[in-house]
């Protein structure tokens, strides 16, 4: 079967649009919100007692070092019981989640997460009394690391 050039053309389009069909759209402010909204049930977390270290600026996406440190006795109404991690700025806004137990010797946790573009990293902290606590920072990220 012989192919003309308009065939070829049309195919090579066609094949274009597709995969650019299946690249990810980036979460908007209001869907990371929604997603910290979710995890608190609708109260609003205050913020203190909670310190998310993130780079300034990471050269690329792929690899940025992240971690987060709650001041908690661990024991009582003072208990961390989960961390969510949000970036407003990825195809799914919903980072990480770390769960702790009063065993746990501290509410603290460091990895490295994938970001696609310049954006606000958000944590919030559940505790045990049913209040959150939340920090943010804004990374510059030069290479993302989530256009696969």
């Amino acid at each position: 079967m012989t192919m003309t050039r308009r065939q070829a053309l049309v195919v090579t389009l066609g094949i274009s649009a597709a995969a650019m069909a299946r690249m990810p759209a980036y979460a908007s402010t209001e869907e990371a919100e929604a997603v910290v909204s979710a995890f608190t049930g609708g109260a609003e977390p205050q913020a203190g007692r909670i310190v998310l270290t993130v780079p300034d600026v990471a050269d690329n996406g792929n690899a940025v070092p992240v971690s987060f440190e709650v001041e908690s006795a661990m024991e009582g109404d003072d208990l961390v019981e989960s961390v969510i991690i949000v970036a407003d700025g990825n195809p799914r806004p919903e980072v990480a989640t770390f769960h702790f137990t009063g065993l746990s010797a501290a509410a603290a946790a460091t990895t490295r997460i994938r970001l696609a573009q310049s954006q606000t990293l958000t944590a919030v902290a559940k505790m045990a009394d049913g209040s959150f606590i939340v920090d943010r920072r804004d990374i510059s990220v030069t290479v993302g690391g989530c256009t696969g």
